[in-house]
C-alpha cells in the first residue's frame, strides 16, 4: 500500500508539472524580475587608500598608460562551470585605481581600435571635429609611463582542513581552505624604455562551509535531510585588491606621494624563515 500511495504521488507530481510547460507566468507584460541587491561601488580596503592620496595638492601629473595585464596563471576550470578561474580585466581594474589616485593622467592605449578610427574618419573629413583638433597641432599626448605585467599565480589548498562526526546517519562538520593569487606589475619609462619600478604582490583568499546532515532509514523510507552554510572570501575581489594596493606602491614608492601609515603594506617572513632549514647540513653564514 505505501509503495502504491508513492507511486501515485508520483504521477500526480509529474503530471502536474507536465501541464505547466504550456503555461507561461505573468500576464501580456512578462514577469516581475526579481531584484533583492542595489547597485553598490565596487571598493576594496585599498580604494580609501587610493582616495586619500587625491587630496593631497601636486601640480604636473605624470601621464600614465596601461597596457596589457595578462592571465599567465594557465589556470583553467574543466569542471561544470569551465573557464578561466581568474579574472579576465585585470588592465581595467588597474585603470580604475589610477584613476581613484586623482594622481595620474590616463591616456588609451590598451584597445586603441576607436580612437585610430577616430583619428582616420577626422583625416577623411568624415568628422565634425578636425585632425588639428586632436590634443596641440594636431598630436595626441605622449605617455610618461606604461603599466604592464601579469597575474603570475594561483594556488589551491594551501592550508585545508576540516572536521566531521557521523553517528547512526546523524552528525555535520566543517572545512576551510586558503588559496592565494599574486600579481607583478613593472613601470616603463616611455622615454626610454627602461624598467623603472616592479611591485610584486601576493593577497591569500579564505574560505570556509559547516554543514549537517541526517541520513536515516524509516522502515522501507529514505530520509536525507541537509543543511549547511559556505562562505567565502571573493577571489576577484581579491585580485581587485591585489591591483589596488601595486598602484598604492607605484604612487608612494615610486612616485613620492606620502604614504598613509594605515595603508602600509602588510610584510610577513613566513618564507624567509625556511632558509637556515634550507641549507645544507654543515654550512653557517
Amino acid at each position: 500500500m505505501k509503495r502504491l500511495l508513492a507511486l501515485a504521488s508520483i504521477l500526480l507530481v509529474s503530471t502536474a508539472l507536465s501541464a505547466c510547460e504550456g503555461i507561461a507566468p505573468g500576464d501580456y507584460t512578462g514577469v516581475k524580475p526579481l531584484i533583492v541587491y542595489p547597485v553598490t561601488s565596487n571598493d576594496t580596503p585599498y580604494s580609501q587608500c587610493l582616495r586619500k592620496l587625491a587630496t593631497i595638492p601636486a601640480s604636473s601629473l605624470p601621464v600614465f598608460a596601461v597596457g596589457e595585464i595578462a592571465d599567465k596563471t594557465g589556470q583553467v576550470n574543466f569542471g561544470e562551470q569551465g573557464g578561466r578561474p581568474l579574472s579576465q580585466g585585470v588592465s581595467e581594474m588597474v585603470m580604475s585605481a589610477l584613476y581613484k589616485t586623482g594622481k595620474a593622467h590616463l591616456v588609451e592605449r590598451f584597445d586603441l581600435r576607436i580612437p585610430l578610427a577616430e583619428v582616420k574618419l577626422s583625416e577623411q573629413n568624415r568628422l565634425s571635429r578636425s585632425v588639428t583638433e586632436f590634443g596641440e597641432g594636431g598630436r595626441l599626448p605622449g605617455t610618461d609611463f606604461i603599466i604592464v605585467g601579469a597575474l603570475t599565480e594561483l594556488n589551491y589548498n594551501i592550508v585545508t582542513g576540516g572536521a566531521g562526526l557521523r553517528v547512526m546517519g546523524i552528525g555535520g562538520g566543517a572545512r576551510m581552505a586558503v588559496l592565494n593569487v599574486a600579481l607583478d606589475l613593472r613601470v616603463i619609462n616611455s622615454k626610454n624604455f627602461a624598467v623603472s619600478y616592479v611591485s610584486s604582490l601576493q593577497k591569500q583568499i579564505y574560505g570556509y562551509e559547516v554543514e549537517a546532515d541526517v541520513f536515516r532509514f524509516f522502515g522501507d523510507t529514505l530520509v536525507d535531510f541537509q543543511a549547511g552554510h559556505v562562505r567565502n572570501e571573493p577571489l576577484q575581489l581579491g585580485v581587485r585588491a591585489v591591483s589596488e594596493m601595486a598602484v598604492y606602491q607605484i604612487m608612494t614608492d615610486f612616485l613620492k606621494l606620502p604614504r598613509d601609515p594605515s595603508c602600509a603594506l602588510v610584510e610577513n617572513d613566513h618564507v624567509s624563515s625556511y632558509l637556515e632549514q634550507l641549507k645544507p647540513n654543515g654550512e653557517t653564514h
